[in-house]
């Protein structure tokens, strides 16, 4: 498998994950081809939850975007062309329209024989009784049998009637209606109409009294409660046939996946852990491992192309740090054929600095078009010099890696490398190998500290032992083993507990994990981004910016100068650096670093913009100027730099100009009412 990968975006241009939900949209102020879709077409088989997601969609292309993916959620065949659940609905919608709308004011599908046919489909058999044939109503009962879901029997009728011989047929409930409404005299009381059906047909007799077959017990409450359960199901049926989850992920990544159309969400398990680093911060390790990952095939070569987007936001909604990443996988036959009966998990790393925040990934399949997510709540702690023990990492195997070097792996530990699984599933002829770090250890910690290892299921104590510290051989990289050969299948907890010579407690790190009852577990094939050297700038440059954008500039500048220093050829880091120095006031310092890089300015719009606005606030009005007119050469027409423009020309006794400026400004925008302030000022001055 060969693979090819890079960080796509600077930290400049930044795409947003997350994208503004509307207030509900009545459906009335729906365009009518979507309202028609909504409150027909879809209107028997679309959940709540994808109803209220549709409802907060802003555009048409929106709109289309899920309306492609509703219809995928659905289809049976997902990696042919055909569509069999869709073609059967329309199919079932043309029937419905075609058979049961005449003498109705409703078209076929509303009718109640519609809408059981178009949930159910055809049924069994079907069988018809006549006007004031045996002193019935018009009616027709149709019998369906077949596998139909959890909570649907496995035989059922569905009965229809005229009530009082006129009008449309609606659907029978013994509850509701009972057997004398089936008859055209209605003042009999339910036993006697059940003799009149049994005269008739003793089966009709038994299905007026349940819809269920079987069910021979005299007409009461009990009986027919059944059948009232039964018609509440079938009218859910389809919501409970889909899991409507991907609606919430179409909604919040839309943005993202309507560039080309990634619709068909398909749910994953996700870990992520936070362990802290040799060199004193926290890196974010994580893995994604989606139920199937599809892969296109092209003569002989087979591939897949992954797009990666991250964000980092505080609980208030900042954005503190995002990256984009795109991975490329070519495989050959062979390699496909060991891939089938495998997991597929993407594994990556970042630091990250501390605080609480929320983790959001969004992974993209364009060869397929399908789409997968994370959304995790991270907390990163201050570095601390007390003793502590890391989050637990899980795995089925571990690597030893003989020259680890400088650079970091996910999920390694010093010379260790897991292997975790994100569901943390083993079987009973598993190793459970358990790695972790132990930080701020003392000398006599180090000696006389040991860790107590417990294993709970269901609140009972099933395996415990204890270690003393010095056993291990480094605590950058602690690791156990327990073979699981005498574990019964279930849910357990594992408890580590850090104690001093005293047997005092003084850390604890808790990880759960289950035994399932197979044979085996299928295996999995992973992907992993490998962070630079822990002596390359990227960690200054990376923390230092998530510090800069969460506010913390001053200390941010720290570690973009020594970034910078190391690579003072790499315009992002001194872009980001020039940012830093203007939220400062170090207007001087932004001139300098960003005349360097002049000959970047052909492509880079910062470069102008921010030696016009150092200019500009550092009082160079006539400098500004040149920027600025340099801005608007090379990019054309800017809102915020024309205003700003048209304030430096008025700094400099030059009110014609400005007022040119922002005449141009106002015609981009005409809601701009300081500008147009401004503008009526001038002019009022001539």
């Amino acid at each position: 498998m060969k693979r090819r990968s890079g960080l796509l975006i600077s930290t400049i241009v930044l795409v947003s994950l997350l994208g503004m939900t509307n207030p509900f949209k009545e459906t009335r102020d729906l365009p009518p081809f979507y309202k028609a879709w909504l409150e027909e077409d879809v209107v028997y088989i679309i959940t709540k939850k994808e109803r209220e997601v549709f409802r907060q969609l802003n555009s048409n292309q929106e709109r289309d975007l899920f309306i492609e993916a509703f219809w995928k959620q659905r289809d049976p065949t997902p990696g042919t062309r055909r569509n069999e659940f869709k073609d059967e609905h329309s199919r079932r919608i043309e029937y419905a329209n075609k058979m049961f709308g005449h003498g109705t004011s409703k078209p076929g599908w509303k009718t109640d024989r519609g809408k059981i046919y178009i949930i159910l489909g055809k049924p069994s058999t079907s069988e018809s009784y006549g006007a004031l044939e045996h002193n019935l109503v018009p009616l027709e009962v149709w019998f369906y049998q077949g596998n139909f879901g959890p909570g649907i029997p496995a035989s059922f009728y569905m009965v229809f009637f005229k009530e009082w011989g006129i009008g449309d047929y609606i659907l029978y409930s013994p509850v509701r209606h009972g057997p004398q409404k089936l008859l055209e005299t209605f003042d009999v009381n339910p036993n006697k109409a059940l003799s009149i059906l049994r005269q008739v047909n003793p089966e009709l007799a038994n299905v007026a009294r349940s819809l269920i077959p079987g069910q021979t017990a005299p007409l009461d409450a009990r009986t027919a409660l059944p059948s009232e359960v039964l018609l509440n199901s079938i009218n859910v049926l389809p919501q409970k046939r889909i899991d409507d989850h991907y609606a919430d992920k179409l909604l919040k990544y839309r943005s993202l996946i309507e560039v080309d159309h990634s619709v068909l969400y398909v749910e994953n398990d996700a870990l992520v852990k936070v362990i802290q680093d040799e060199a004193g911060f926290f890196v974010v390790h994580y893995a994604v491992e989606p139920r199937r990952l599809s892969i296109e095939k092209y003569e002989d070569n087979y591939s897949a192309n992954l797009e990666v987007f991250g964000k980092i936001t505080s609980l208030e909604g900042k954005t503190i740090y995002q990256f984009e990443k795109q991975v490329s996988l070519d495989f050959d036959e062979e390699e496909v054929a060991a891939m089938q009966s495998k997991l597929f998990s993407f594994q990556d790393s970042f630091p990250l600095i501390p605080g609480d925040f929320r983790f959001d990934l969004l992974m993209k399949n364009t060869v397929s078009r399908e789409f997968s997510s994370l959304e995790k709540d991270i907390q990163i702690p201050q570095p601390s010099d007390a003793p502590e023990i890391s989050s637990i990492i899980l795995s089925r195997d571990i690597e030893r890696i003989v020259s680890p070097g400088k650079a970091l792996r996910p999920f390694q530990l010093g010379p260790v490398r897991a292997s975790p699984s994100a569901t943390n599933a083993f079987f009973p002829g598993d190793d459970l190998n358990i790695c972790f770090k132990l930080y701020g250890l003392t000398g006599e910690l180090e000696q006389n500290g040991f860790l107590d290892f417990l294993i709970v299921r269901e609140d009972q104590q099933v395996h415990s032992f204890r270690k003393p510290i010095k056993e291990y051989e480094s605590t950058e990289a602690c690791v156990d083993v327990i073979p699981l050969t005498e574990f019964s299948p279930g849910h357990y907890r594992l408890e580590v507990s850090l104690h001093n010579e005293s047997q005092k407690e003084i850390g604890r790190s808790i990880e759960n994990f289950a035994i399932v009852p197979l044979a085996s577990l299928p295996g999995y094939w992973s992907v992993s981004e490998v962070m630079p050297q822990r002596d390359d700038p990227y960690y200054a440059f990376t923390l230092g910016s998530q510090m800069h954008n969460q506010g913390e500039t001053k200390k941010a500048v720290l570690l973009l100068e020594m970034a910078y220093s190391q690579r003072q050829t790499s315009f992002e880091f001194a872009v980001t650096l020039a940012e830093a120095y203007y939220s400062l006031g170090e207007y001087i310092k932004v001139q300098e670093l960003m005349s360097r890089f002049l000959e970047k300015a052909k492509e880079e719009p910062a470069v102008f913009h921010l030696l016009a606005n150092s200019c500009q606030e550092a009082g160079n009005y006539g400098r500004a100027i040149y920027y600025f007119k340099k801005y608007l050469t090379q990019f054309g027409s800017h809102i915020v730099i024309l205003n700003a423009l048209g304030d430096c020309f008025l700094k400099t006794g030059q009110p014609e100009e400005a007022l040119a400026a922002w005449e141009k400004s106002l015609e981009m925008d005409s809601g701009q009412d300081e500008i147009r302030r401004k503008i009526a000022s001038l002019k009022e001055k001539k």
